[in-house]
C-alpha cells in the first residue's frame, strides 16, 4: 500500500484526502490549522502534528497550499522528515518562477519532485475529478499512478524535468481562461442590472447560443442565486491572477484582461468578499 502524506487540507486538499483514503491508500495529513484537518479522520486519514511527522515513511508526498512561498516553507519544516527515494507530487498552484526553488529543495534531500498542478475547483475536486498537469521522471510515474487516479480523471504527463515547470506553466494559461471568464460573467450580470436590464433576460440571450456554457450557467447561478459558498476563493483569485501577470512581464507578453480581472478580485476582497468564490467578483462593479 502506498503510503502518501498530504500537507494542506483546504478546499482542495481535503477532498483529495478523501478520494486517496477511498481509494485504499494509507493517508496522513497535516494543515496548520489542525481543527481543519481532523474532520478527515472519520474518512480514514491519519493527522499528523507536524509536517515533519505527516512525510516521515511516506512514498509520496503532496503538498496542496495557497502559494510557492507556502510551500517552500512548509517543506522546509518537513525536511527533517524527507528521505532519499520518496516521491514529492508538487500539486498546488505556485506560479512559475516559485517552481525552481522547490525542486532545488526536492534535490537537496534525494526527493524526486513531480510538478503536478491541477486543474479544477471544488467539485471536481471531490468527484475524483480533476485533471492533473505532470511533468517530471518517468520513474515516478508507477509511483504516482494510483495517486493521481484516485484523484483525477486524467493525468497530462508533460516531460521529464518537473524542475522545468511544465505543468504549472499550463496551468497558468488554462486557469487565466477561467478566472477572465469569471470576472466577465460578473461583469455582464452587473452592466444589466445598472442598465434597468432584468439579468433573466441576460441569460436568456447567452443561454444556448454559441457563448454558453456549464461554467457560464455555474457562475451565473451562483451571482444570481445570491449563492457565494467558496469552490475558489476572491482570495486565491487574486494570488493566481498576480502569479500569471508576473508569468507574463516575464516572458515578455501583455495580459490585459488578467490584469481587469486582478483589479476587479481586488476590489472585491477590499469590500469584505475574499473568503466567498471568485464569483463575488460580481461586486467589484459599482462606483464609490
Amino acid at each position: 500500500m502506498t503510503k502518501v502524506a498530504l500537507l494542506g487540507t483546504g478546499i482542495m486538499g481535503a477532498a483529495m484526502a478523501r478520494n486517496l483514503a477511498k481509494a485504499g491508500l494509507d493517508v496522513t495529513v497535516w494543515n496548520r490549522t489542525r481543527a481543519r484537518a481532523e474532520p478527515l479522520e472519520a474518512d480514514g486519514a491519519t493527522v499528523a502534528d507536524a509536517p515533519v511527522d505527516a512525510v516521515r515513511g511516506a512514498g509520496v508526498v503532496i503538498t496542496m497550499l495557497n502559494d510557492g512561498d507556502a510551500v517552500l516553507a512548509v517543506m522546509k519544516d518537513a525536511a527533517p522528515g524527507l528521505a532519499e527515494g520518496q516521491v514529492w507530487a508538487q500539486m498546488s498552484t505556485v506560479g512559475v518562477a516559485a517552481v525552481a526553488p522547490l525542486a532545488a529543495l526536492a534535490a537537496e534531500h534525494g526527493v524526486t519532485f513531480v510538478d503536478a498542478p491541477v486543474q479544477g475547483t471544488k467539485q471536481p475536486a471531490e468527484q475524483g475529478t480533476l485533471l492533473v498537469l505532470a511533468a517530471g521522471s518517468p520513474d515516478a510515474r508507477p509511483v504516482l499512478e494510483p495517486v493521481f487516479g484516485a484523484v483525477g480523471q486524467k493525468t497530462l504527463w508533460l516531460g521529464e524535468d518537473g524542475a522545468a515547470g511544465a505543468g504549472s506553466r499550463l496551468k497558468l494559461a488554462a486557469i487565466s481562461y477561467a478566472l477572465s471568464l469569471t470576472a466577465i460573467i460578473g461583469e455582464g450580470v452587473g452592466l444589466a442590472e445598472a442598465l434597468g436590464v432584468d439579468p433573466a433576460r441576460f441569460a436568456e440571450v447567452i443561454t444556448g447560443g454559441p457563448l454558453d456554457s456549464g461554467y457560464f450557467q455555474a457562475k451565473l447561478a451562483a451571482i444570481t442565486g445570491d449563492d457565494f459558498a467558496p469552490s475558489f476563493t476572491v482570495d486565491n483569485a487574486m494570488t493566481v491572477t498576480r502569479l500569471i501577470a508576473e508569468a507574463a512581464e516575464s516572458a515578455g507578453l501583455h495580459v490585459d484582461v488578467v490584469d481587469a480581472a486582478h483589479a476587479r478580485f481586488d476590489r472585491a476582497a477590499r469590500r469584505g468578499h475574499g473568503d466567498q468564490d471568485m464569483a463575488a467578483a460580481y461586486f467589484a462593479g459599482p462606483v464609490g
